[in-house]
């Protein structure tokens, strides 16, 4: 472990690039480090909430988008699905970025490709435009997906291991409100008899805020950049693909429900769409502020617990949701609804927390220890984390699809809520069997790790 207790050279602000980083070094980490990963994550916040913003702003644009549009529901779920697609892929190469560009740099970048889909959208968003074109300039709007995946590999890199659950949550969860904000917006605009393009005219100039602040005030982590071979290695590791089917459970379910609230509650439940964006924001909202509590919680009594028992909590929701819609009951569904965004929001939280800790158990099952056991963790996953989120982001495709089948085929959203049930019953399973159950732990432990029977996942 590196000794010193001194800050890092300044970065030149040519290019505030910082050569040393050693968060897992209290003495480091008090002195210099802390301040200085603070203001990253302030900023990363920043550009990453208006992404969200940009990627989910169909959710609410399909609402002002009446008869006179000659959309049909299930074209409307189409689009809203296609551009959660194009989120997720992009998280892939957004991912590998950092280390190619860096992260503040990048930062800059990604915030700045927001205005292509925005004001794209500007130009197009009137009736008479045809379906193939709202679809081509909904699918820009996936770069915004895309910032996620960047913001969380970059910040990983600044934070120590005990302190990751809680900053990752924090980075999610301030850019997870994205979503509830913008339909925040969405439903003054509405209400003030307002149109579509007053909400893109909002957003474009708080974009290019957000590219200067990053610019001003965010660094880049030399011991990142250039290490593109760590996604391959995180790709070839199963826990990478395992933690992608509970990120499914959770992230997909947040961002996929965030698009279809609203679709929801218009289609099975014939509220308009200033009353649907009455209750819309709520559960995106709660959904995002709870996330950095399950980090906290995953940090105190370990993310695979807080994980399993979220998904227990996720399926009697969804049960709720089952009965109150075939009961066509307004309250009781929306209450559950509302309830179940509160839950995604946890489960991001604590699935996230797992993912540093599942690799530092392995760095140490390998007799790995200090700084070595740490920048091993740091290395595999950040940019696990990326990938994780992209696969994540896809269940949110699916939700979008599933709801789509359901209403041309049942007329109402049931049979999409059994499936998503069902799916939660899988994610609790593969929880419990690969993290919890102590056999699975042995089962899986190195020949270094024999010699330390009690290495489990079940802390991290």
């Amino acid at each position: 472990m590196t000794a010193t207790g001194t800050a890092p050279a300044p970065p030149s602000r040519g290019g505030r690039w910082i050569r040393q980083w050693d968060p897992e070094n209290e003495t480091f980490w008090k002195e210099t480090g802390e301040k200085v990963a603070r203001r990253n994550l302030l900023f990363s916040v920043l550009s990453e909430h208006i992404g969200f913003s940009v990627w989910t702003m169909w959710s609410v644009l399909v609402l002002f988008m009446g008869p006179e549009y000659g959309l049909t529901p299930a074209d409307k779920f189409m689009l809203t699905s296609m551009v959660t697609l194009v989120g997720a892929v992009v998280r892939v190469p957004y991912t590998f970025a950092v280390a190619i560009f860096g992260g503040r740099n990048w930062t800059i970048i990604s915030a700045s490709l927001l205005l292509v889909p925005s004001v794209a959208a500007f130009l197009v968003m009137e009736p008479g435009t045809s379906f193939s074109t709202f679809l081509l300039v909904g699918l820009l709007a996936g770069v915004g997906g895309g910032n996620f995946a960047s913001s969380m590999t970059n910040i990983n890199a600044f934070f120590p291991l005990k302190k990751k659950g809680w900053a990752l949550g924090l980075n999610a969860g301030g850019g997870n409100i994205g979503v509830p904000v913008i339909q925040l917006a969405a439903l003054a605009i509405i209400g003030a008899s307002g149109g579509p393009r007053v909400l893109l005219g909002i957003y474009i100039p708080l974009i290019v805020v957000a590219a200067v602040l990053a610019a001003l005030f965010m660094d880049n982590l030399e011991n990142v950049k250039n290490d593109t071979g760590a996604a391959k290695d995180a790709a070839r590791d199963g826990h990478t693909w395992i933690m992608a089917v509970l990120y499914i459970g959770t992230f997909g379910s947040f961002i996929g429900y965030s698009f279809a609230f609203g679709q929801v509650l218009t289609n099975q439940f014939g509220r308009t769409p200033l009353q649907a964006a009455y209750v819309t924001f709520i559960g995106p909202l709660l959904g995002s502020l709870i996330r950095p509590l399950g980090g906290w919680l995953a940090d105190r009594w370990g993310g695979a617990r807080i994980t399993l028992y979220n998904y227990v909590a996720m399926g009697a929701a969804t049960a709720v949701l089952i009965a109150a819609s075939m009961q066509k009951s307004l309250v009781l569904f929306t209450v559950a609804f509302v309830v179940l965004f509160v839950l995604t929001g946890l489960g991001n939280g604590s699935t996230f927390k797992m993912i540093p800790g599942i690799f530092q158990a392995k760095a140490q099952a390998q007799g790995l220890t200090g700084e070595a056991a740490a920048a091993y963790g740091r290395r595999l996953s950040g940019a696990s984390m990326g990938l994780i989120g992209a696969v994540g982001a896809l269940g949110g495709v699916g939700i979008n699809l599933a709801f789509r089948q359901s209403f041309l085929s049942y007329g109402s959203g049931t049979g999409a809520f059994v499936a998503f049930l069902a799916y939660y019953a899988v994610c609790f399973a593969v929880t419990w069997a690969v993290y919890l159950r102590r056999s699975a732990a042995r089962s899986q432990a190195t020949t270094a790790a024999e010699a330390k029977p009690q290495l489990s996942y079940a802390e991290v």
